[in-house]
């Protein structure tokens, strides 16, 4: 329905912003995780301290975004677009029919399209490299996201299914973002230590294994409802 000649340069803009806000998050949670490892296991880890200075680096790049005349130029362009972008007055047939649908309609069809195509995704999970993870992993976060986000259009019966599946989707939302959150330490870790060879701690083929079985269950658990 938003098709129009604006959003692509808009969804390559938000594409900028949330990698910035990214690589500050990602180091964020790698120096956490680094810390609480350090604790248990001080021998078998760098000082987490030592990663410090890169972590005030990207805090200090992001403010210089944050405060950039091209982010105040995205979140006026995007405003004004959602407002009263092209696709608003788009006088084709099925741009018009699709601004008429309610948006209960169109999110009770777009939920259920979206969970059987996470579904149908997941039965590959165990076969699954760190990028096709991560997707699985967007695709889910997006479709429990959308279920919070229209909770309040559905009668309590109509919605107490989704509930149950907020649940499951909770539950492999945690897996998989574990799993994501060690990949991304491992790879801030290899380009953080430059020449030295220091084994990072972030994951084992033990973790990753438990994680993944926890996330299929969850997907099964949703399969049943």
């Amino acid at each position: 329905m938003v098709a129009d000649s604006r959003r692509p340069q808009i969804a390559d803009e938000l594409k900028w912003l949330n990698g910035q806000l990214g690589a500050v998050r990602d180091l964020d949670v790698a120096i956490e995780r680094l810390r609480k490892i350090s604790r248990q296991q001080p021998p078998a880890t760098p000082d987490p301290g030592s990663w410090n200075a890169g972590r005030a680096d990207r805090h200090r790049r992001l403010a210089r975004v944050l405060q950039s005349a091209r982010y105040r130029r995205l979140i006026k362009s995007t405003s004004d677009w959602i407002e009263s972008g092209p696709w608003s007055i788009n006088s084709e047939k099925r741009a018009t029919m699709q601004r008429a649908c309610p948006i209960a309609a169109y999110g009770a069809d777009k939920l259920a399209r979206w969970q059987k195509k996470l579904l149908r995704k997941s039965r590959k999970l165990a076969d699954m490299g760190t990028r096709k993870r991560h997707r699985l992993r967007l695709l889910n976060k997006k479709l429990s996201y959308s279920i919070e986000s229209f909770e309040d259009l559905f009668a309590d019966k109509r919605f107490s299914g989704q509930q149950a599946a907020l649940k499951y989707l909770r539950r492999a939302q945690r897996s998989l973002g574990q799993l994501n959150d060690d990949a991304n330490g491992q790879a801030l870790a290899a380009a953080l230590q430059g020449d030295q060879v220091i084994p990072m701690p972030f994951t084992s083929s033990k973790r990753e294994k438990r994680l993944i079985r926890a996330a299929a269950a969850a997907y099964r658990k949703l399969a049943e409802l």
